[in-house]
């Protein structure tokens, strides 16, 4: 095989294809998989033509893509904004694709990052985002996993524990994200809950409920974010969170707790409390502790320091937060939070425009600018 051949061809067929009209970031997707399946047949069948070979590949795999994204799209345009309640009536091809792309011969968390690529429609920054590590990791951890499976047979499906990792990623992105996967996911975990009958299934189906239920309120009429605290809370969905709470109850009724599950009994207890101002930040803080022997996440230890500032006052949060790393994404945003919170406006508003600058998108970027902004107001008064 000769790889220098290889590499020399890339460019140009990159470029034939953008000519040929495809979007760059999917046909540069496409080449990969050509090559990885030059990789696998020329040994063994070397073409005449090798570009023309890689171009041919390469147009077949963009054509396969792109309708792959379109039927995608199509199934989530025929969805309402929110999900229906009450069991889903048939299993899709999804939610198999999600199970295929989980295959054995990948590690789990290669599997979730190329199940996301794949059939998650996310991009490799929102990947990256979600796992904390450089796009360019990402993209190389992606690109490994499409080697790995190159050639294999897709006869073997992968396990339950790494599809609910892929559903929870793609929610997030949706609920939080510039994708908007919210009401995918949470029809996809409905069909898993028919078919598997497992707690933490049930777990991650109720953290989404209880989740999405929030979100009429999570954005002002000009697209702004509105904190949890100052949401109005009767623009909750009370159905969902009932169904929410009513599918949790049972799962830890069956005494086998799992992270999913733990973070719904969170999401629950926000959703109880009529107010801000009655939330059981106690309890809060133990579903924290909890959360954190189940995962050793440092997110997780980065929330619970809020519940702590909440439960036990700023100064105790602020001790939660110095044991983490500063580099931990929003750790500026709630070392701000808490500095408000003790008084020293000064130094918040500072963290806030500090934060303000690392905001993964655009609305949370707005959110924390105008903290900074409303303190700085405040202290010319």
């Amino acid at each position: 095989m000769n790889e220098v051949l290889l590499r020399s061809l890339t460019p140009s067929v990159l470029g034939i294809l953008v000519r040929r009209g495809a979007d760059f970031a999917v046909a540069e997707d496409a080449v990969q998989d050509a090559l990885v399946e030059a990789v696998r047949v020329w040994p063994a069948d070397p073409p005449r033509d090798p570009k023309g070979w890689l171009v041919t590949v390469a147009w077949r795999k963009f054509l396969d893509a792109t309708r792959a994204d379109t039927a995608r799209r199509r199934r989530e345009d025929r969805l309402d904004e929110e999900p229906a309640p009450g069991p889903a009536p048939a299993v899709d091809d999804t939610l198999q694709l999600y199970f295929l792309c989980a295959h054995p011969s990948l590690t789990p968390s290669s599997a979730v990052a190329l199940t996301l690529r794949a059939v998650g429609g996310l991009t490799t920054r929102q990947i990256a985002q979600a796992y904390l590590v450089p796009e360019a990791t990402m993209a190389q951890r992606i690109s490994r996993a499409k080697r790995t499976v190159s050639g294999v047979r897709f006869d073997q499906a992968g396990g339950v524990a790494t599809v609910l990792r892929v559903l929870y990623l793609v929610f997030n992105e949706g609920y939080s994200g510039d994708v908007d996967l919210a009401a995918e996911a949470i029809r996809l975990t409905r069909q898993l809950a028919t078919v598997i009958d497992h707690p933490e299934v049930a777990g991650l189906l109720a953290l989404m409920l209880l989740h999405h239920a929030r979100r009429p309120a999570r954005t002002a009429p000009d697209g702004s974010l509105v904190p949890l605290a100052e949401q109005d809370r009767g623009r909750w969905d009370t159905e969902s969170i009932a169904e929410g709470v009513e599918i949790l109850q049972a799962a830890l009724a069956r005494d086998r707790l799992g992270e999913f599950q733990a973070q719904a009994a969170i999401a629950a207890l926000h959703a109880d409390a009529p107010t801000a101002k009655e939330t059981d930040w106690v309890q809060i803080v133990e579903w924290y502790d909890e959360l954190a022997r189940l995962t050793d996440s440092p997110v997780v230890r980065l929330n619970r320091a809020v519940a702590v500032g909440e439960a036990d006052g700023p100064r105790a949060g602020l001790a939660a937060l110095a044991a983490l790393d500063d580099s931990l994404p929003r750790h500026t945003a709630v070392a701000a939070y808490l500095h408000e919170r003790d008084g020293d406006l000064a130094k918040a508003a500072r963290l806030y425009a500090e934060a303000a600058q690392k905001a993964p998108n655009l609305a949370e970027r707005d959110h924390l600018t105008r903290q900074a902004a409303r303190l700085n107001a405040r202290r010319g008064r």
